[in-house]
């Protein structure tokens, strides 16, 4: 059995181990590998692991001996589904690895922007506070989150976990998500968008990235927001129009915007949230605490033991 990793260095740069993997066979590592270079590094192997390389149609036309792919993430948009099903390729992911650690980095996002500590920070590495009359300053707003109404869409594995993290800092949570109301837990309430949109001081996004929300953030839904309201985004990219937030920044509609995630990542240098001082950006790492990492390698030989034993497990195209 041979298993080829095809991005192996954004999971693990050195700090996590490979021998779970390498105890099921010959285990083979690239730390980054192109498009182009998948075929010749595939050729051989009955199983191949990838994180964000492309496998498509015709990289699969070239590989006859490819019996399995495991997708080291949760997404898995990455792979032509169909194509594996029809050449009887298993295709596995890795679910809820992160749930703990993305929520993390929503309230990271959120009480940064609440409390200006990236600002006051730097600040002070100025000499602001040195310099100070008094024992103490500030010159932006400072305000609690207690008592503020927190939107969420989507209520899958994350969006529960922010809700629950939420209720404990005494917030008003709100959700637009297809589960039924009857089936939420006290002190979630349901609604449409348009009134989720309303109600919100945080708006926090954690649904998956589908033709119907794609840019679902954009001038007219945020013109439907409360003036000076907040925008969290550790789910996709895509989800919101960056033009739009970058506008309503600027102009004051939004009084800020957090988000791990970007529509192109990298993202261009000339990208227009990258220059608004209220737009606080982390470079798609809410999941990679060592904790969420090393549970995403664990469950990835899980996956495969499992399909090397003949009763796979997490398959997404079955």
């Amino acid at each position: 059995m041979k298993i080829v990793e095809l991005d192996a260095h954004a999971i693990n740069p050195g700090d996590l181990s490979w021998e779970g993997l390498k105890s099921l066979g010959e285990f083979v590592e690239y730390e980054r590998s192109t498009g182009k270079e998948v075929v010749e590094r595939a050729k051989d192997a009955d199983v191949v692991l990838t994180n964000k390389v492309s496998i498509r149609e015709k990289e699969m036309s070239q590989l006859p001996k490819l019996k399995y792919i495991g997708v080291m993430a949760t997404g898995y948009n990455t792979i032509d589904l169909e194509a594996a099903r029809k050449r009887g390729i298993v295709v596995t992911n890795i679910p809820a690895y992160s749930t703990d650690s993305v929520a993390q980095m929503t309230f990271a996002h959120i009480l940064n922007i609440m409390n200006r500590v990236d600002h006051y920070a730097e600040l002070n590495r100025q000499g602001k506070w040195s310099d100070n009359p008094d024992f103490c300053y500030w010159d932006s707003p400072l305000h609690e989150i207690a008592g503020k109404t927190l939107g969420i869409i989507g209520l899958g594995n994350i969006g529960m976990k922010v809700a629950m993290i939420a209720k404990e800092f005494g917030m008003d949570v709100f959700a637009y998500t297809s589960k039924n109301s009857a089936d939420l837990p006290d002190g979630i309430q349901k609604t449409t968008l348009d009134g989720l949109l309303s109600v919100s001081d945080i708006l926090t996004l954690h649904c998956p990235l589908t033709p119907e929300t794609r840019e679902m953030i954009n001038k007219e839904t945020i013109k439907m927001m409360k003036q000076g309201a907040i925008i969290i985004n550790t789910g996709r990219g895509p989800l919101v129009d960056e033009q739009d937030v970058a506008d309503a920044l600027e102009s004051g509609q939004l009084a800020g915007y957090g988000a791990d995630v970007m529509y192109e990542e990298p993202p261009r240098k000339d990208n227009p949230l990258l220059r608004q001082p209220n737009a606080f950006i982390t470079p798609h790492v809410a999941w990679a605490t060592f904790e969420a990492r090393k549970r995403l390698v664990d469950i990835c030989v899980e996956n495969v033991k499992a399909f090397i034993d003949g009763h796979p497990i997490h398959v997404v195209n079955s």
